[in-house]
């Protein structure tokens, strides 16, 4: 046979074996942020719309922790598709079938998650950024001189012009309070700043048809958890502990193919490979009693690449962590064991080097792993092996003398 003339793709199915058929990988979205680009361009997408729809199908202002990489950039993206009235980004999800209306709400998304805040000048003006885009499309009123009136102004067109109340999301509040952790100067004038910022969303609830923030850590200053006191915090909440993450559930049906792949590269069973997944990437748990969640940055390149790596570790260690643990009289040897901890001493964080559990469990490096509930103790531990190696070997140096520590 002529393959070059006589090749015919749609005939391929017929051609190939059945064994290399399966091993036709699909599209993984790893590091994709866009719903709309997963979407159009055929990645694979694990439906959590009908949460999703449960959450926006209220007008209640939504807070969100999680660790990095666990989803939280693409949970907006499709907050934001949905209230843009995307109807044809959802067909074959679950809310497609939910949702009856449709509507378009202005939006105004502001993303701190990729600037690099050095000074409060630069914080300044990355808001002022966002600002002159939405104030280009709404219009602007020459007396708003400060950043908080601004915004307040935006808000307050954008639902006159419309005659729809504005939708706020913002993607990694706390990015610039992480960044001058150290900075005790820098990071007072950050939060400054931020307090008049995000405490427009309380003024301004009447002409706000939703509001969610997500953010690593919770600070217990900053005004949209002191001040904006109708901000509901969901991280711990039992319902939607599995809003980012991946499940056992969702493991097994929807990566099917990919686990069959890994496990033959492997020369292990599929039941083995499972095994082996959930003790490496599993083990989150979002609230008491909550099933476990696998971290989904990991699973989804350990399964594009059928084999098992530290792929959270290797994307880098917080610099803000490490620096809080560089200052930190707190010993860390402690947590090898788990520790046990009311929900005060770690639910949130206090720019208190003594203590810096709050951040490493917000952070992504301890989880709950027991609860007490006739005295309100949650027992924190290292979520599974992946978290464990890294925190060994990569962060309590940056603590100890000693320069390695190996598993038992």
């Amino acid at each position: 046979m002529n393959y070059k003339s006589d090749f015919n793709p749609y005939l391929c199915k017929s051609i190939l074996s059945k064994e290399l058929i399966m091993e036709q990988k699909r599209k993984f979205p790893i590091g994709i942020q866009s719903f709309e680009k997963l979407r159009t361009q055929g990645y694979l997408y694990v439906d959590k719309t009908a949460m999703i729809y449960q959450i926006a199908s209220t007008s209640i202002p939504y807070f969100l922790s999680r660790p990095r990489r666990f989803g939280k950039s693409l949970l907006l993206s499709t907050l934001e598709a949905y209230f843009e009235g995307r109807k044809d980004l959802f067909e074959g999800l679950a809310l497609f079938e939910l949702e009856t209306q449709w509507e378009k709400f202005p939006i105004l998304h502001l993303d701190l998650n990729a600037e690099k805040f050095e000074s409060i000048k630069g914080l300044d003006a990355i808001l002022s950024r966002y600002l002159d885009k939405w104030e280009d499309l709404y219009g602007k009123n020459e007396r708003e001189e400060t950043l908080s009136g601004r915004f307040e102004g935006v808000i307050w067109r954008a639902y006159e012009q419309t005659g729809k109340r504005v939708v706020v999301l913002v993607d990694e509040y706390d990015k610039p309070m992480l960044s001058a952790i150290s900075d005790e100067k820098l990071s007072g004038e950050y939060r400054k700043t931020l307090k008049a910022f995000y405490g427009v969303l309380k003024s301004s609830d009447r002409y706000l048809r939703f509001v969610f923030l997500t953010g690593v850590t919770k600070f217990a200053q900053v005004s949209v958890f002191s001040d904006l006191n109708q901000l509901v915090d969901i991280s711990l909440k039992h319902d939607y502990a599995s809003l980012c993450g991946i499940t056992k559930k969702e493991l097994l049906q929807d990566f099917e193919p990919e686990l069959k792949i890994l496990a033959k590269k492997q020369e292990l069973t599929v039941d083995e490979a499972f095994d082996k997944m959930c003790r490496q990437y599993d083990g989150y748990h979002f609230a008491p009693e909550a099933e476990g969640m696998f971290n989904p940055f990991s699973v989804l390149n350990a399964l594009n690449f059928s084999d098992f790596d530290n792929y959270w570790f290797q994307t880098g260690t917080p610099t803000y962590l490490v620096d809080l643990l560089k200052e930190s009289d707190y010993d860390l040897r402690l947590l090898l064991d788990g520790i046990e901890l009311q929900p005060s001493a770690f639910m949130e964080y206090r720019v208190d080097i003594r203590n810096p559990i709050p951040m490493i469990y917000q952070s992504g490096y301890l989880t709950i792993k027991a609860y007490d509930k006739k005295f309100n103790l949650y027992t924190l531990g290292f979520p599974n092996d992946e978290v464990r190696y890294g925190f060994l070997e990569f962060l309590m140096p940056y603590y100890t003398n000693v320069t390695k520590l190996y598993l038992p």
